[in-house]
């Protein structure tokens, strides 16, 4: 099968990178990464190399551009995002022979922050609210932005006209998306967002803490969004739980941009698109052996019942209370 990373072997990474100017020590260590592939690699007189070869056909080289000045944006305001490498024509989007686009990262180690600690969160705020006040000061032009026809709708399109879901499900997933859809373009709607420059995946294994110093990592799904978007993956719970934990980081948060706080009707929208976009991402990138490997229950009817079924908490959900922020 051709798949989109079918000429980079371990010694071609190790090649590319030679030709780039550096000495390496072969050693080689893939990383956990899906949609690109991701390597450590050791140096014979330096600290390891992070190299971050791009999914072919994903991003425009603009986008990618786009993506390492805003994190260069970031640095330069003293604001703890990993940075890609120039090489000496100060060039930090690079091109193999072979078309492969890739960059150079420093090895920054961490660990993943403790959310239930308060003052994390408040670190984790404040340094959001610093990353968004610079994404506030101009768009992208090149990134998409997170929409609810992007996320949700083409979303739903792909897995009802290209076979993935059993017969036994399709018409619950075509029922209930559809219900879903309707309330979330409801709430956003009512709500009519602004948006700016996001991290746009604020997951725990974006994030490296650092003797309380927390560095963004893995800016490849930035793009225009709400601000919300980069805050609720940091909640959990009901809503009830997720009111105190949005308090410390909005009280944190807000020390460097505003928050428009009519904008947290938007939590479980957010969740929820995020759902119906991950379970379609997968089918989309099927034919990569690393998702089959990944995913060995997507297409099941175990997983498409599981499916269906946190759909239908989400609906739920969509029509409960609302947290309560201190």
């Amino acid at each position: 099968m051709d798949t989109p990373y079918k000429a980079l072997s371990p010694d071609r990474v190790l090649t590319i990178l030679e030709g780039e100017g550096y000495a390496l020590d072969a050693q080689l260590m893939a990383l956990n990464s899906y949609e690109n592939r991701v390597y450590q690699v050791g140096q014979s007189d330096g600290p390891p190399l992070i190299a971050k070869f791009y999914r072919p056909g994903r991003w425009s080289d603009e986008a990618l551009q786009e993506e390492h000045d805003f994190t260069l944006e970031l640095a330069e305001r003293d604001i703890p995002a990993v940075v890609p490498l120039a090489n000496d024509a100060g060039e930090t989007l690079r091109i193999s022979v072979e078309g492969l686009r890739f960059a150079l990262y420093p090895r920054i180690a961490g660990r993943a922050p403790d959310l239930e600690d308060d003052e994390a969160l408040a670190v984790l705020g404040r340094l959001l609210g610093r990353i968004h006040a610079v994404g506030a000061l101009k768009p992208f032009k090149h990134r998409p932005a997170l929409t609810v026809a992007r996320f949700g709708y083409d979303s739903r399109d792909f897995l009802l006209e290209t076979g993935q879901l059993p017969y036994s499900v399709e018409n619950a997933y075509e029922t209930l998306s559809a219900d879903l859809l309707a309330l979330i373009e409801e709430r956003f709607t009512a709500c009519a967002p602004e948006t700016l420059r996001l991290h746009g995946d604020c997951h725990l294994g974006n994030l490296l803490w650092q003797d309380g110093v927390a560095h963004f990592v893995d800016f490849d799904d930035a793009r225009q969004g709400p601000a919300v978007q980069d805050l609720w993956l940091f909640t959990s719970g009901d809503a009830a739980e997720q009111g105190p934990q949005l308090g410390k980081l909005l009280a944190g948060y807000e020390r460097f941009h505003a928050f428009d706080r009519r904008t947290l009707t938007l939590l479980e929208p957010l969740r929820t698109l995020r759902i119906l976009h991950h379970a379609a991402w997968i089918g989309r990138r099927w034919e990569d052996p690393a998702f089959p490997r990944a995913f060995p229950d997507y297409g099941t009817d175990r997983y498409w019942s599981q499916h269906i079924l946190t759909l239908r908490e989400q609906l739920a959900a969509l029509h409960g209370p609302l947290p309560e922020v201190p």
